[in-house]
Formats: structure tokens, C-alpha cells, sequence
């Protein structure tokens, strides 16, 4: 049967290739932006801002009194800033935790008791490799994911009564509009900043991650795969192989160690103690 599915965020990357074939799939598709754009033809494009919990009501709301349910709810929806946890404005960790978490809470809350009503759903959270070992100078944005984190495994347990399902997809790179948006929102890094060296370093490593990224269009098949599947895995870790490594690395290797391999990628310089 075509799904009712709500998408947040489709402006560009993943949202909007997820949305252009979930449609092109049959099923009907909501999809949400904050500001008008294109998109692919056949979805219904909502305006909403994940700061703005009336502008969430709305949605829900219009969309049930359209289709009358909501089968899947896709928490795309985000944002990404970057610098160093001392001197990035607190304006920025406010914003990045209000929309990249906040955001996604209250958009679930909202379409909870519209899955119950319908008796099920599904729930697919959009995490990522960030949300399960912290990046240096993308402290809030891990600080975001790993709250999505905790609060799927929480919320799994808790509407599993209801046949809700939760699932949790953790992305590597991927090419999408990450580096043109983080560069919204970063720290200063004038000369003035203790930071600004290391971190104009790890920076350019960062951003070639992404520009060497995989295609969202790839993500996107996998969403629908996991979309159609009658039991789909609790997570699914989507990157490339070097990336997945890091992942089971982080489980199974000492945590010292762990650091000083990842450091080491964002080309973290230690520090080099002074003999007396």
C-alpha cells in the first residue's frame, strides 16, 4: 500500500532526493522547507520552521486533515555549525540544538498520536556517524546527534505497545550543502582566537570529507528500501567502508587510542610536553 510519509527538510541533499523518489515510488509525500524552492514534481511542499513549535502544529495538522494519517515520519530536518567548543557563539549551540534536536522532538510528539490513532507508524530518524563519536570542532552538532541518539533507543521501547517502529540511520559523508551552511554559522578564527590554527586545519579536512562524499541520491534508495521492509534494523550505518571501520573501532578499541587515531585523521596536533 503507497505510504503517507512526512519528510523534514527537503530543500536540498538528502531530503530532497529521499522526497523525489518516495514520490516517484507512488507513495504520497509530504515534505517541508522553511522557505519556498523547487522540487520534483508530485510532493506536497509545506512551509515549516523546526524553531517555531505552531508552525510544527500546522503541519501535522494539515497534513491529517488531508490524508487523515501519516504512516512515516522522516526526521531530516537540520542544521550544522562548527569551531571549537570554547569560542563558538553560544547563539549558534543554541540554534544547532533547537533545530537538530528540539526541532525533531516536538515534530515527533506532534505525529505520535496520530500514529496511534492509525495503529502504527514509523519513525526514521536521520543521525549520523557524528552522533556516535564526537568530531572535533563539531562538538554541538555531536552534542545534537547523540541526543537523537538516546532519545530513539528511548522512544523505541516506549511506542513499540503502540506498533510504532524507530529506526535510526547514521550517514558518513555524503555531497550535500553541509560545508556551504556550516560556513553560516562558524566560529571566529582570527588571530585573536587560542583556536584558529588547528582549527582552520581540521576544518579543510573536514570539508574534503565531504566534498569527496557519496551521492544522497544513494542514501535515498536506502530509505526507501527501509521504508518497504516489514523489519527493519533498529540502525543503519550508511558510509564509506573506512568510515563504518571508525564506528566498530570506536566500540572495541581503548578509548585513549581511539582518540589519538581520529585526531590524527583531523590532523589534531598533540601536545608536547617541555622537559626540565
Amino acid at each position: 500500500m503507497d505510504k503517507v510519509i512526512l519528510i523534514s527538510g527537503i530543500s536540498s541533499g538528502f531530503g530532497k532526493e529521499s522526497a523525489a523518489l518516495l514520490s516517484a515510488l507512488g507513495h504520497k509525500v509530504y515534505g517541508t522547507v522553511r522557505s519556498e524552492c523547487d522540487v520534483a514534481e508530485g510532493i506536497n511542499l509545506l512551509t515549516m520552521d523546526l524553531t517555531d513549535h505552531d508552525s510544527i502544529r500546522k503541519t501535522v495538522r494539515l497534513v491529517v486533515e488531508r490524508e487523515g494519517r501519516i504512516d512515516v515520519l522522516v526526521n531530516n530536518g537540520g542544521m550544522h555549525t562548527g569551531g571549537p567548543v570554547e569560542t563558538l557563539p553560544e547563539e549558534y549551540i543554541r540554534l544547532q540544538m533547537e533545530t537538530s534536536f528540539m526541532g525533531m522532538v516536538r515534530l515527533t510528539r506532534e505525529v505520535l498520536p496520530v500514529m496511534r490513532a492509525g495503529g502504527g507508524g514509523r519513525i526514521i530518524n536521520i543521525s549520523s556517524i557524528g552522533g556516535l563519536m564526537g568530531l572535533p570542532y563539531q562538538g554541538f552538532y555531536s552534542a545534537a546527534k547523540f541526543a537523537v541518539e538516546g532519545f530513539s533507543d528511548a522512544l523505541r521501547m516506549e511506542v513499540q505497545q503502540f506498533n510504532i517502529r524507530v529506526v535510526v540511520i547514521n550517514p558518513g559523508d555524503f555531497r550535500t550543502n553541509n560545508s556551504a551552511n556550516r560556513r553560516k554559522f562558524l566560529a571566529p578564527s582570527g588571530s585573536d582566537d587560542p583556536y584558529a590554527g588547528q582549527f582552520s586545519k581540521s576544518l579543510s579536512v573536514i570539508e574534503s570529507d565531504e566534498a569527496g562524499g557519496r551521492h544522497p541520491v544513494l542514501l535515498a534508495k536506502k530509505l526507501a528500501r527501509i521504508i518497504e521492509c516489514r523489519h527493519p534494523r533498529q540502525r543503519y550505518v550508511i558510509a564509506t567502508p573506512d568510515q563504518k571501520l571508525a564506528v566498530i573501532l570506536k566500540r572495541i578499541v581503548p578509548p585513549g587510542l581511539f582518540t589519538l587515531i581520529l585526531g590524527s585523521h583531523y590532523g589534531i596536533s598533540r601536545h608536547k610536553e617541555s622537559r626540565r
